[in-house]
């Protein structure tokens, strides 16, 4: 939407029908909110990274209907049992950043995992003042197992042998097999299996069409109204939004709340200028300079350069183990010795980049968790090149590349050590071009002027995956260039598809992350699971959405393995952790990067207290539904 379309208001917007938010779609093009309509020291405007939403009277979010799911939807309206924040938590309300949410209280397995118990939180209501009962949880997960095409079917019916109610606010699950991490299902991160109300979904003939619209809400807020044309959406605190679980962390301080979606970079920019936003999803890292220079209200994660906030995800260059050229793992370690990470780190944000050495992204509580405490194990660590013996980490590479950006940015740049390693990371790989040499001949390649040919004769020579446009187009750029300069026969291909590609295996390298994790706690088992062998299928056939790398190692099976068999909270998953990072460490089988750092911004001119490094209650990304913590701690300024 442009600014002239906004200024234009609701002349040719949506046609509403009352508070019920009922709509019915025009021809115009896509609609702004009326903002008039709305005080702004009782409304926050956030932007939704959502393209246009093509069916956006959908809000059936346990079935894709082509709705929209960060609109608000997830955010506002969606509870489910626990909640973990990528970050720290509120202070007082959350433990090791987990929420009980609608559970009272933690998880309760039983002696071999076979056996879950949830107690539930009494005199909470739905938005029409039906009690949550246990009663919703066992409709959610039996009508999910006999309906395939739902949304968590394929999790609770591969799963789940019974789920029974005792009593109104206790559930119990009888497992298929013993898993310590099944309650995971109902753990938010960025969501999870949100609870249905039976008393509306058991009257639907077929949940599969019903577009749920208006929709009930557990949540503190309902729909007000939203653009027909899949543009925007409006959404009212509740007057009983004690009764919510979101009434346990604070009073939600706005009185409505605006998503807005299909706003390109530059507009972004112009409507926070305009005070038309206050929250912005994502920018580009020389949009983010140029509105932190220019508007001193609006502020980044970081106060200072690099402003963007570490995102629980790590792009990697991923290789496909399937591939003969990669199942060596000193021509995977070659590979990594050959990049150079402040080249990495200009070329993809600027600079403002938080690298990591380690299969671990540098977020949350993973710094405290993995990273500081072993920086001297990586210090110490020594390659053996079959020639030579070599120490790989550079731990100053971050403020290397602090001294590269500060001529520019001046005070922004941190100079304090334990403010860089937040910013730019602990460190990263030295560039050794030749312990990369050592190490590719040492696997049987030869090199024939500056061109490497494998240990068959043929010329060392592969695409390396990346998306159409972004910092990760432009970190594969970067890469490949840096690998056709060592000799490799490396080329960039972008690929419109990447993700089909990389699930059917056709690929060589991509660069992506291999798999999201938790955050904001020390259990590694939500992605290290996914990369158990038993994933792993015959090269050309698809893949679910696990092991993309198609890695196959016994030792890291036999350390999922152990994992499964402790608690969620049991300090041995940390120290089983630290021997997946040691493993992935000698194995190299992907090489971690940096986290993929996102370009929130927010704008103090009418709200204060968002999160930040300094106070890291909440992660500040928009699209993430536990973002509705946010709305707890923010005041508003009487600007």
């Amino acid at each position: 939407m442009d600014r002239r379309s906004f200024m234009v208001g609701t002349a040719v917007g949506a046609l509403m029908l009352g508070a019920k938010g009922l709509a019915f779609a025009q021809d115009a093009e896509g609609s702004a909110p009326p903002l008039n309509d709305f005080a702004r020291n009782e409304t926050v405007i956030v932007h939704n990274p959502e393209g246009v939403i093509r069916n956006p009277g959908w809000f059936n979010i346990w079935v894709n209907g082509g709705g929209g799911t960060s609109n608000g939807l997830h955010q506002l309206t969606m509870d489910t049992l626990w909640y973990i924040d990528p970050d720290g938590g509120v202070p007082g309300k959350s433990e090791n950043a987990i929420y009980n949410a609608l559970a009272a209280e933690p998880w309760q397995y039983n002696d071999d995992f076979t056996e879950m118990t949830v107690k539930l939180r009494q005199g909470i209501l739905w938005s029409d003042g039906v009690e949550f009962t246990a009663d919703d949880v066992v409709y959610t997960v039996t009508k999910q197992m006999e309906t395939p095409g739902m949304q968590w079917s394929g999790a609770f019916s591969t799963q789940v042998a019974e789920v029974t109610a005792p009593d109104p606010y206790t559930v119990h699950f009888t497992l298929q097999a013993p898993n310590s991490r099944f309650h995971a299902i109902f753990s938010v991160r960025w969501n999870a299996a949100w609870i249905m109300p039976k008393h509306v979904f058991e009257k639907v003939d077929d949940v599969l069409t019903f577009d749920y619209n208006p929709p009930l809400s557990l949540g503190a807020y309902t729909l007000n109204s939203f653009d027909p044309n899949g543009t925007w959406y409006i959404w009212d605190k509740r007057e009983d939004w004690d009764k919510t679980t979101l009434g346990l962390v604070g009073q939600p301080t706005p009185k409505h709340i605006i998503y807005r979606n299909n706003i390109s970079t530059d507009n972004r920019l112009i409507e926070m200028r305009n005070g038309n936003l206050d929250m912005i999803h994502d920018l580009s890292p020389e949009g983010t300079f140029s509105i932190v220079k220019e508007d001193p209200n609006v502020h980044g994660w970081f106060t200072g350069f690099p402003y963007a906030h570490p995102d629980p995800t790590l792009p990697m260059a991923i290789f496909n183990h399937q591939k003969p050229m990669f199942q060596d793992k000193r021509v995977r370690w070659a590979l990594a010795l050959m990049l150079d990470a402040r080249a990495m780190s200009m070329a993809s944000y600027r600079g403002a980049a938080t690298l990591s050495a380690i299969s671990i992204p540098p977020t949350g509580t993973h710094p405290r968790d993995y990273h500081g405490p072993l920086q001297q194990f990586m210090i110490d660590y020594e390659l053996d090149t079959g020639t030579s013996k070599v120490k790989p980490y550079d731990p100053t590479i971050g403020q290397q590349i602090a001294d590269m950006v500060r001529p520019q940015f001046g005070e922004d740049v941190p100079t304090d050590p334990e403010a860089i390693n937040k910013s730019f990371g602990f460190g990263w790989w030295k560039q050794n071009l030749q312990a990369a040499e050592e190490l590719l001949t040492a696997a049987g390649f030869t090199k024939n002027g500056n061109q490497w040919m494998t240990d068959t004769g043929e010329p060392f020579a592969f695409s390396v995956q990346i998306p159409q446009e972004g910092v990760i187009n432009r970190l594969g750029t970067i890469i490949a260039q840096l690998w056709s300069q060592a000799g490799v026969q490396a080329s960039a291909e972008v690929a419109p598809d990447i993700w089909d590609r990389v699930g059917a295996g056709d690929y060589e390298v991509n660069i992506g992350w291999a798999v999201e994790t938790w955050g904001g706690h020390p259990d590694l088992s939500f992605f290290l699971d996914s990369y158990h062998s038993e994933y792993v299928v015959e090269p050309g056939q698809i893949q679910p959405a696990r092991n993309w790398m198609r890695w196959t190692n016994p030792k890291l099976d036999e350390i999922i393995e152990k994992i499964r068999g402790v608690d969620f909270n049991d300090p041995k998953g940390l120290e089983y952790g630290i021997e997946f990072v040691k493993l992935h460490l000698e194995e190299m089988p992907n090489i971690p990067i940096m986290s993929y750092n996102v370009f929130s911004v927010q704008s103090n001119k009418y709200w204060t207290g968002w999160p930040n490094i300094e106070n890291n209650y909440a992660n500040p990304v928009t699209n993430w539904s536990n973002g509705k913590y946010i709305f707890t701690q923010i005041e508003p300024t009487n600007a």
